[in-house]
C-alpha cells in the first residue's frame, strides 16, 4: 500500500574484516576432552617435531663419523696389505654351472703357497676362482705375515657404508620417537582407566537401588 511505513530494521552490525570472520580451523572446545588427552596430543606433536629435527642431524653426524672411521680403516689396510702371486697346492672344485655369470663371481677356499715380503715361504688359505688345478698361479691379497685377506676398502665402499650408517641412525631416531610415543600413550591410557574406575566407584552406588 502506498504510504505504508516499513517496519523498523535492526541497525547493521559492524563489517568484519577478512581476519575477523569465523575461522574453521580454530579448535572447538570439547567438553569430553580430558586434560590427559590434551597432554597426549602435545606430547605427540612435540615428539614429531623432535624427530623431524633430530633425524636429519643424526644422519649427517653419523655419516661424518662413519666416513672418518672407514676412511682410516681403508688407509690402514692399504699400508698393511698388498697383492701378490701365489701358487695353488691343490685342485679347486669346478662350479656346477661353468661359464655362467655365477661361476665367474664364485670363489672357493683353497690352500696356496707364496713368498712373503721378508723372503719366507708361507702357506695360507685364500678365496680363488673355481676349476683351477694345483700349480696354477693366482693373485691374492695378503697381510705382512703372509695371511690371505680382503683387498682394502675402496672409495665406493667407504661411501656406501657411511651412507648405510647414516640411514640406520635416521631410522633409529624415528623408531625411538615412535617407541616414546607408544610408551606415553600406554601410560596415559592406564591413568585414564584408573581415573575412570575411581569415578565409577563413586558414581555406581548412586545408581544402585535398594531391593
Amino acid at each position: 500500500m502506498a504510504g505504508t511505513v516499513p517496519p523498523a530494521q535492526p541497525p547493521p552490525g559492524p563489517r568484519l574484516g577478512p581476519l575477523q570472520g569465523p575461522r574453521p580451523w580454530r579448535r572447538r572446545l570439547n567438553p569430553l576432552r580430558r586434560p590427559t588427552d590434551r597432554f597426549q596430543a602435545r606430547i605427540g606433536l612435540g615428539l614429531l617435531l623432535a624427530v623431524l629435527v633430530v633425524a636429519p642431524v643424526a644422519g649427517v653426524v653419523v655419516a661424518e663419523l662413519a666416513h672418518r672411521h672407514y676412511a682410516d680403516t681403508a688407509r690402514h689396510q692399504t699400508l698393511t696389505r698388498h697383492e701378490t702371486s701365489a701358487t695353488l697346492t691343490e685342485d679347486v672344485p669346478r662350479h656346477p654351472e661353468p661359464g655362467s655369470d655365477e661361476a665367474r663371481l664364485a670363489r672357493y677356499p683353497a690352500e696356496v703357497r707364496l713368498t712373503t715380503a721378508d723372503g719366507r715361504t708361507a702357506t695360507t688359505r685364500a678365496e680363488v676362482p673355481p676349476g683351477l688345478s694345483a700349480g696354477s698361479q693366482v693373485r691374492i691379497w695378503v697381510t705382512a705375515d703372509g695371511e690371505a685377506s680382503e683387498p682394502p676398502l675402496t672409495r665406493e665402499q667407504v661411501r656406501s657404508r657411511s651412507m648405510g650408517c647414516a640411514l640406520l641412525a635416521a631410522v633409529g631416531t624415528v623408531l625411538t620417537g615412535a617407541a616414546a610415543h607408544a610408551v606415553t600413550c600406554h601410560v596415559v591410557r592406564r591413568r585414564n582407566l584408573a581415573a575412570w574406575e575411581r569415578a565409577w566407584a563413586e558414581t555406581a552406588p548412586r545408581w544402585t537401588t535398594s531391593g
